[in-house]
């Protein structure tokens, strides 16, 4: 029996696909702590792992400090998470010499897990939420002017944050030591080799795992009746206009929507809603998906997952330079098509587009095939209880 701390960032995103594994930890006997947020507690608690709340330590928010995250800034992300780690020094000092965990399970951009780890010399799995970059893979990733702008005018204010760290005895190089994937770290990527850009260059220290999921369901389509199913995600989906220009679009034709609209659009501003399109706050993504003929969404690495593990092509609609590196991918394998006109014609063309021409569904089923075929839940609960990984094999990077 292991004795594992997990630790992620307050975000849905990151946190879903560490429960399935963190289920099945604790199913194996596993002692699993995990440091998260009130948000999250009911889900963590289902997993059968002990909740230790870390909501005392998220700093107060400035206007313009929130303002810059809810705009994904990486500079305000990186600020922000090294406060959290400050802030959590003397509480995880103690939870460190008391837990005496064997293993650290953090998120990929939790600083606070991989900083406690180094700090305490405790092995480290990363949980890899998106896509693993290296200097190659991050090919997939355009830095807009703005993204830019940021990161280089912020650069200076991180790095005031890292001497801070350094100072409390932090072991840290650089920003970039803190969120680029490398060859000598264990990290479980839940996508496939396949799907995985540049999968080659990654070390045997990656298990690509694929989705991590709860849902047992198969995909079972209905082809006299497609579903077409939306949803911006959980962090961007402040969007009434977007869902109002979708129930346009398809209300009327021949076929079901659902649109999934988060906490920040009210149902009842979208207006009267035709027969044929129903709208929630939230709903069963997975369960829905395996029904779904057709899929808009932002791009967010989960639900390109839970897609294509359901075999629903999609109209990629990505809102951030990681999603758009997702949207690459999917359309290089035949899986989707960007929405490149976001009209009410533009989104009724890009769907019907979608539902008429077979190859699209044919390829999501081919990578529905393949995730299915990997490791899952169970592979990274074995990759993650025989932590530390010895290296071998051939290192892409230094070839």
């Amino acid at each position: 029996m292991k004795k594992i701390a997990a630790f992620c960032i307050p975000a849905h995103g990151h946190t879903n696909p560490m429960l399935p594994v963190v289920a099945e930890l604790v199913r194996r006997g596993d002692e699993l702590r995990f440091y998260s947020f009130g948000e999250f507690k009911e889900k963590i608690e289902k997993t059968g792992a002990a909740f230790v709340s870390c909501d005392a330590f998220l700093p107060p928010l400035k206007k313009e400090e929130e303002e810059k995250l809810k705009k994904v800034s990486a500079t305000e992300m990186a600020i922000q998470d090294i406060r959290i780690t400050l802030a959590m020094d003397a509480f995880l000092r103690a939870e460190f010499e008391s837990f005496r965990p064997d293993v650290v399970f953090t998120d990929s951009v939790c600083f606070w897990g991989k900083l406690n780890a180094w700090k305490y010399n405790v092995p480290m799995v990363v949980s890899t939420s998106t896509f693993a970059f290296n200097r190659m893979s991050s090919r997939y990733m355009k830095n807009s002017p703005r993204e830019m702008a940021d990161l280089l005018l912020g650069l200076p204010r991180v790095n005031r944050e890292l001497n801070r760290l350094r100072s409390c005895g932090y072991k840290v190089k650089g920003l970039l030591s803190l969120i680029q994937s490398d060859n000598d770290t264990d990290s479980v990527v839940y996508t496939s080799k396949r799907f995985q850009p540049y999968a080659e260059s990654f070390s045997e220290h990656y298990l690509f795992a694929g989705p991590s999921v709860f849902a047992d369901k198969q995909p079972a389509k209905h082809a006299d009746r497609p579903l077409v199913y939306i949803s911006m995600g959980t962090v961007i989906n402040d969007r009434p206009d977007f869902y109002r220009k979708c129930i346009d679009a398809l209300g009327g034709e021949a076929l079901d929507v659902v649109i999934s609209c988060g906490n920040s659009v009210a149902v009842e501003s979208l207006g009267e809603l035709p027969d044929n399109v129903k709208v929630f706050p939230h709903v069963a993504q997975p369960e829905l998906l395996a029904e779904a003929s057709a899929f808009i969404t932002h791009c967010g690495m989960n639900s390109v997952s839970e897609s294509l593990y359901m075999a629903a092509p999609m109209v990629l609609y990505p809102q951030t330079n990681e999603q758009e590196a997702v949207a690459r991918r999917v359309r290089e394998i035949g899986a989707g098509l960007m929405l490149e006109d976001d009209s009410v014609s533009g989104i009724r063309k890009a769907v019907l587009t979608l539902l008429t021409d077979p190859d699209y569904a044919r390829a999501a089923e081919a990578c529905c095939a393949d995730f299915r075929s990997c490791p899952g839940a169970a592979g990274a609960a074995d990759f993650i209880e025989s932590a530390p990984h010895p290296s071998g094999g051939v290192d892409g990077m230094k070839s």
